[in-house]
């Protein structure tokens, strides 16, 4: 699987299975939450699919072999990876299924989920470490209440799971001080969404948020837990423009922030809300590979991630390790 392949799967973002090949349990992160996935692994590359009941692209074994085809035509030949929670090597956990804020895009204000206790959160991590194959811990979370109220929790867990010795990524709604609480209680990585680099979009796509407080948020976090350790996802396929997101992924850069450029998934639950395209695979390595650029220009490196999505991998081409 080379980076144009990748690129053409994660621009499906779906396969189709046989009843006989495992789906794994639901996703309960992010805008796909609610939904079964795979992830499969060809030449060092992984991507995630979303597992439906009609894809162009179609999933069959043969002997130890996963192959991907487009009706009868092979696309691609690997093998299925085991995730641990939610990704391969990562206890990736959601902390709070539910959240105050109705981001256009996102499914889980719609589902609104239940929320772990640190107690909980503790017993997924032990079972995973259990595993010997839990290289990192990453914690997401909606906003159940305030986004303060979400940070003294998340940072409690955070403090119990450092007894696990393995690196820690949090992904949470960002205010004033935030960075000082994750820090202080031990976390090693950050990620605080822009989700759109438009700011014309932004007030419609995530209303009741501030594009600006978040782009502080995230230059403050820089300066707190150091160079290539801070990311922002940027959804690819909201009806921004090349330009506009070009510009986005320079800004972010000069920060210090490295952008995760993640495909639009048009959840059936948000559907006809605002426009959600999946971009093309052209369009998916034209942009990751002018991040990469940027990226370089500014000595930042996606390979030396320690947790999240530019380790895992799964759902974008990360700039540093897919290319």
């Amino acid at each position: 699987m080379d980076l144009a392949t990748k690129a053409y799967l994660l621009s499906v973002g779906t396969v189709e299975i046989s009843e006989s090949l495992p789906s794994g349990p639901a996703s309960t992160a992010g805008p796909g939450a609610g939904g079964q996935s795979i992830f499969f692994c060809s030449e060092e590359k992984t991507v995630r699919l979303s597992v439906v009941k009609e894809s162009e692209l179609r999933l069959v074994r043969q002997g130890a072999a996963a192959i991907l085809l487009q009706g009868e035509r092979e696309i691609a030949r690997g093998h299925l990876v085991e995730p641990l929670l939610h990704c391969p090597g990562q206890a990736y956990i959601t902390v709070s299924e539910r959240c105050i804020y109705d981001c256009k895009f996102c499914a889980v204000p719609k589902l609104q989920g239940g929320t772990k206790t640190p107690q909980r959160v503790m017993e997924m991590a032990k079972q995973a470490a259990a595993t010997g194959r839990m290289k990192a811990i990453s914690l997401t979370s909606g906003v159940e209440a305030s986004p303060e109220h979400e940070a003294a929790r998340v940072s409690g867990i955070v403090r119990d799971l450092k007894a696990f010795g393995v690196p820690i990524g949090v992904s949470i709604s960002p205010f004033p001080g935030v960075n000082r609480i994750l820090k202080e209680a031990g976390a090693d990585e950050v990620k605080y969404n822009l989700e759109t680099v438009d700011p014309d979009l932004f007030p419609r796509i995530c209303p009741g948020q501030s594009m600006k407080a978040i782009k502080e948020s995230l230059d403050e976090a820089v300066e707190v837990f150091g160079k290539n350790r801070v990311f922002s996802n940027v959804i690819v396929g909201l009806g921004e423009s090349d330009r506009t997101i070009l510009s986005g992924i320079d800004e972010l850069a000069e920060m210090g922030v490295l952008p995760v450029l993640r495909a639009v998934y048009p959840h059936p639950l948000r559907i006809g809300e605002i426009e959600m395209t999946r971009p093309s695979a052209e369009r998916l390595v034209r942009l990751a590979q002018h991040a990469r650029r940027a990226l370089d220009r500014q000595g930042l490196r996606g390979d030396l991630a320690l947790t999240g999505c530019y380790l895992c991998t799964g759902c974008d081409l990360v700039p540093g390790r897919d290319l």
